[in-house]
């Protein structure tokens, strides 16, 4: 009876621990899929083409509100990420095209004002504007696409103010439109994709895929730091355009 006993609790004891080794090692054998539908329901292509600019203006604003960090984007398999950054292209082709004309920043200083009444008084003559030196253009490049969607064209332009002031200047520009475009200064001259950019400076978003834009450089940069001019795409860490620096 005792040996019975024995038998039994050895073979409850058995059961037992083989159901907590498959739980804990069930995880590694079982796939758990997940298909959850994208929190922004975007239209066909040809409903797209109907939508009217603000439309799809908010379209694009809630769609890139609704994606994940670039981080959890570059952690998705492959083929979520591409068919990811295919939706949101397939917005951005739609979407006018954004053109900015901006002159050359000012190189003429305000006419300084006397210093008070008394001043104003006792001569008629205003002070003249002060000078300030000529922007001095010390590196330029050609923008060229990172792909053949991908397309870009026009130069890149970066003056001298004084001394370590910077500004970098785009003229006849023009890329293709993507969502959250920004302009940065990469490493390497010829980066082909997040990794190659090296410790990039971000100078903000761009202004619009086509025009004259200028873009302020923190001062004191080390411009002999950075190769080329790219316009990357945030969320995807897609490179649309780049111009190699000389």
């Amino acid at each position: 009876m005792r040996k019975t006993i024995i038998y039994i609790l050895g073979a409850v004891a058995l059961i037992a621990g083989l159901a907590i080794v498959w739980y804990l090692a069930s995880p590694l054998f079982i796939n758990r899929t997940v298909n959850e539908a994208f929190p922004i329901e975007v239209p066909a292509p040809e409903e797209l083409e109907e939508m009217s600019s603000e439309e799809l203006e908010e379209l694009e604003s809630d769609f890139i509100k609704s994606l994940p960090p670039p981080e959890e984007i570059a952690d998705m398999p492959e083929s979520e990420q591409e068919a990811l950054e295919e939706t949101a292209m397939q917005i951005a082709t739609v979407m006018p095209e954004k053109q900015v004309d901006e002159p050359m920043p000012t190189t003429t200083a305000e006419p300084t004002k006397p210093a008070s009444s008394e001043a104003t008084a006792t001569t008629s003559l205003e002070p003249a504007a002060t000078s300030l030196p000529e922007p001095v253009l010390i590196k330029q490049g050609s923008f060229y696409g990172a792909d053949d969607f991908h397309q870009g064209s026009g130069k890149a332009l970066i003056y001298q103010f004084g001394d370590g002031e910077y500004f970098l200047r785009l003229e006849n520009f023009n890329v293709t439109n993507g969502p959250q475009l920004h302009v940065i200064l990469g490493v390497d001259d010829n980066p082909y994709n997040h990794a190659t950019l090296g410790d990039y400076l971000d100078l903000g978003p761009l202004k619009g895929n086509i025009g004259d834009q200028n873009y302020e450089i923190p001062a004191g940069t080390d411009l002999d730091a950075y190769g080329s001019v790219v316009i990357y795409c945030v969320p995807f860490r897609a490179i649309f355009a780049i111009a190699p620096l000389k």
